[in-house]
């Protein structure tokens, strides 16, 4: 039964040339779980938000979309509400409410359901999010992944019919990913519910999902049953990067079987195709520069003297000239050691130096004059002028060295970016105070395959040319393709360091679907490249 159609639909943002959407024309059943993949800027969020009337953008619009053979403008704000979702993907932009329990309860007591009904929802959505030990907490002492969680509890409360999905694991760790993508698939599963979703990192969302949407330049390039949509991107090389790791290992080898969707067929794949006699390459040991950028000793840190430290006795070294990665969970400190280590806040024991002097040493604001440069989470925080072009202009940024082609975007407003540009702006802005020592929170946050490929050789090229670059991420793939050493971070303290194919190695769930998928068979891969590599190096199973 089709429960979505969209005709024809073009839309062309206010003083730009060239359409966002450009005949868009697809049906979704219901109980389908539809994943949208494509470049930074493709159209996935506008096209999504055109599928729900008020997030409906203001532009040029053309063609329609239609719920359950009805077209959308002529829904009441109270079925719209109501059967349509929407969960953002930041999460605290969202949350209306100052209690949890609010929060649940928000939606109904807008439509107006009455007490005994709200209660009942709210009670058991509270039961089956497990929110139950959280129910009465302030939110904002909860962690990204239990924002995300009672955003999506909170639109379920209101029982919709089709549940969009912005993104919504952009900034979660890996558990906490695992986690909502999980109560996103028994949902579907369990009720039926229709799930489109918008997704950049595609590992553990396309195995979920019964049919893919491959949008490129505002148009749609392929859609379908998700394996087969899958196999016709195979020649699509952009497309192709976003892929599971399984697809990217598949698509480098002559087999005449199904492609491979997730860590489980990858492996049964490898151990059906080659011998392992040889288990690994040698790794040779890890050297760097004797001087030291970056040194944290024995640092404690609390928001607020009553409140529990969040860094706990901090110590690390970080050596000029190398690429360290921070990894671990939501709420574990990483944020809060960059924000120290950039003397926006300030521990209450311990020392923090910064090229061998104390950040107390730096005077006048020279810490941040051709020193230290910080790429905030929140990019958005970055941007103070109407157009791109001023923003770049104010800091006299060089627009020709930088690897990006950003002249579509120099007359839009920063804001009307989709997330990915804007961490490409705000990076360009960033580089421009030409900094000894880069800070990068959750950099490759909303960008695609493609770009972030791009964003990594930019990090590669700074590094080369003596930059020290300090990244918090929640991107496995990422830290495994570019840190020269990745670090566990918990409960305020670093825990474990190494090399990414040793560290990766050791872990579970932070770890590569590489390593996952190679894991018992060969030793210390941390990427596609890595599983190719070592399996070319043994013979094919006959």
């Amino acid at each position: 039964m089709e429960i979505l159609s969209v005709k024809n639909l073009n839309f062309t943002y206010p003083l730009c040339e060239n359409k966002a959407l450009d005949d868009i024309s697809f049906s979704v059943g219901k109980g389908d779980m539809v994943v949208v993949c494509g470049a930074t800027g493709s159209g996935k969020t506008t096209l999504l938000r055109m599928l729900k009337k008020e997030l409906t953008p203001q532009g040029t619009l053309s063609g329609s979309v239609e719920y359950m053979e009805k077209p959308l403008e002529e829904l009441s704000p109270r079925e719209c509400a109501a059967k349509i979702g929407y969960v953002m993907q930041r999460p605290e932009q969202q949350i209306v409410t100052d209690k949890v329990w609010h929060e649940l309860a928000f939606g109904l007591e807008s439509l107006g359901v009455s007490t005994d009904t709200i209660r009942r929802r709210v009670a058991e959505m509270a039961a089956f999010f497990g929110i139950e030990s959280w129910f009465d907490k302030n939110v904002s002492e909860l962690s990204s992944g239990q924002m995300q969680l009672l955003n999506l509890a909170s639109v379920m409360a209101m029982q919709p019919e089709i549940l969009l999905l912005d993104e919504p694991t952009a900034q979660l760790d890996p558990v906490a990913s695992a986690d909502f993508l999980s109560t996103v698939a028994r949902l579907n599963r369990e009720l039926s519910l229709t799930v489109i979703m918008v997704e950049h990192r595609l590992e553990d969302v396309l195995p979920m999902s019964n049919k893919l949407l491959a949008l490129e330049n505002g148009r749609i390039v392929s859609y379908g049953e998700t394996r087969a949509t899958v196999a016709s991107l195979k020649t699509n090389e952009d497309m192709l990067d976003g892929m599971p790791a399984a697809v990217k290992f598949y698509s480098r080898f002559d087999f005449d079987v199904p492609c491979p969707l997730d860590v489980r067929e990858g492996r049964d794949l490898i151990e059906r195709s080659f011998k392992n006699d040889i288990r690994s390459f040698k790794t040779d040991e890890y050297t760097h520069n004797e001087r030291v950028a970056l040194e944290f000793s024995d640092v404690f840190f609390r928001y607020k003297k009553e409140l529990p430290d969040v860094l706990s006795g901090l110590s690390f070294k970080v050596y000029e000239g190398e690429i360290f990665c921070l990894l671990g969970g939501n709420g574990s400190g990483k944020s809060t050691t960059l924000m120290n280590a950039c003397a926006l806040l300030k521990p209450y024991s311990g020392s923090i130096k910064v090229f061998g002097k104390k950040l107390s040493e730096y005077k006048n604001q020279s810490l941040y004059r051709e020193c230290v440069s910080l790429l905030p989470q929140d990019v958005q925080t970055v941007f103070l002028k109407n157009t791109v072009r001023e923003e770049l202009e104010e800091v006299h940024a060089d627009l020709s060295s930088f690897p990006f082609d950003m002249s579509s975007l120099l007359g839009q407003h920063p804001y009307d970016l989709s997330g990915g540009q804007q961490q490409i702006v705000a990076l360009a802005k960033v580089l421009a105070a030409k900094p000894r020592l880069l800070f990068l929170d959750e950099p490759t946050k909303g960008l695609d395959a493609h770009s972030k490929k791009i964003f990594t050789d930019i990090i590669k090229k700074l590094k080369a040319d003596g930059m020290t670059v300090v990244c918090v991420s929640h991107d496995m793939d990422f830290a495994a393709s570019c840190a020269d050493r990745c670090a566990l971070f918990f409960r305020g303290e670093i825990i474990s360091r190494d090399i990414p194919r040793v560290f990766f190695s050791g872990n579970s769930f932070y770890t590569t679907a590489a390593n996952r998928m190679t894991r018992g068979l060969y030793d210390l891969v941390a990427t596609v490249d890595d599983a190719e590599a070592i399996c070319r190096a043994n013979e094919r199973i006959k």
